[in-house]
């Protein structure tokens, strides 16, 4: 009998590898030689977002992308055995790199919260970054412009969010519907988006991702947030992509107007038709624009 694990792998064209994480398995794709590109995923997502990034860049590059863990191939623990904190994500990813002995000339591509998550990190080894590329994704406080989601909110504080997150996986199965715009998922895509959140058990990070969402001064993680927002002036010389699809009901023009103000020599791609999972409503035209970003900036 096929497992949950075996499932999920088959729906990635890479082989798998694992780090031990203080008793928790991280999954990881590591294909390719070359400058790292270090691709980092959010929430509800997992490394089957970055699959044809990773296709396109391997030819060239060492293309790393992790399982947050909770997510996708990773263990799935209980709040016990691993707290859901933004912390432990960036100290994830940068003993997955230690271990991989990554310490420079990486392109970090991140998406949702792995622009927390890998901007983070980058803020801890400004030295160790050579480009950025941000789709869909912020590494500051939910802009004083944009009211925070009534759909998140619910998910973040009530019951009701739990039960809908956790009993019904309504969090990544509205994802994968309301995550593109151009055109539906295909039926096999839209699965595969959900897969590794089978479970009450195997949701747990769907649901503390957003409880994680610091809102206010005293939340946790606000001072985090705060100084990773700080560290993004020590990146004015780095080159840095960002495409945004300003479609998605959360990373919208608000937080693309916080980018532009934060990043002004970045280059900037918009996509008036397009959703929150970038790489999928305009794969080729994203993929296109990060491999001649990287090529343009050697």
């Amino acid at each position: 009998m096929t497992t949950h694990a075996e499932q999920l792998k088959a729906l990635l064209p890479f082989q798998s590898h694992f780090l031990n994480r203080n008793g928790n398995q991280l999954h990881y794709i590591n294909e390719g030689e070359g400058e790292p590109v270090v691709m980092v995923h959010g929430n509800p997502s997992w490394s089957y977002y970055y699959r044809n990034l990773v296709s396109a860049l391997s030819s060239q590059h060492q293309c790393i992308v992790p399982d947050h863990i909770g997510c996708g191939i990773s263990d799935k623990p209980n709040d016990p055995d691993y707290d859901y904190t933004l912390k432990n994500r960036i100290d994830d990813l940068e003993a997955l790199l230690d271990s991989l002995g990554v310490i420079e000339n990486i392109t970090l591509v991140c998406h949702d919260w792995g622009g927390m998550i890998g901007t983070g990190f980058a803020a801890r080894h400004p030295q160790r970054i050579k480009r950025l590329v941000y789709l869909n994704t912020a590494a500051f406080h939910l802009p004083d412009t944009k009211p925070f989601p009534w759909a998140l909110w619910i998910c973040r504080e009530t019951l009701l969010g739990t039960l809908l997150v956790r009993g019904l996986n309504a969090f990544s199965s509205a994802a994968s519907y309301v995550g593109v715009k151009r055109k539906p998922m295909d039926k096999a895509v839209r699965e595969a988006y959900v897969a590794p959140f089978n479970s009450w058990k195997n949701r747990i990070s769907t649901l503390r991702f957003v409880q994680d969402i610091p809102l206010k001064a005293g939340d946790r993680n606000y001072d985090l947030v705060t100084e990773i927002g700080d560290s993004l002036k020590q990146f004015a010389n780095v080159p840095t992509l960002i495409c945004f699809g300003l479609q998605d009901f959360v990373f919208d023009k608000h937080f693309l107007a916080e980018w532009r103000e934060r990043m002004p020599h970045a280059q900037v791609h918009e996509f008036a038709d397009c959703g929150h999972y970038i790489l999928e409503d305009a794969s080729d035209e994203v993929i296109g624009l990060i491999q001649q970003f990287i090529e343009t900036n050697k």
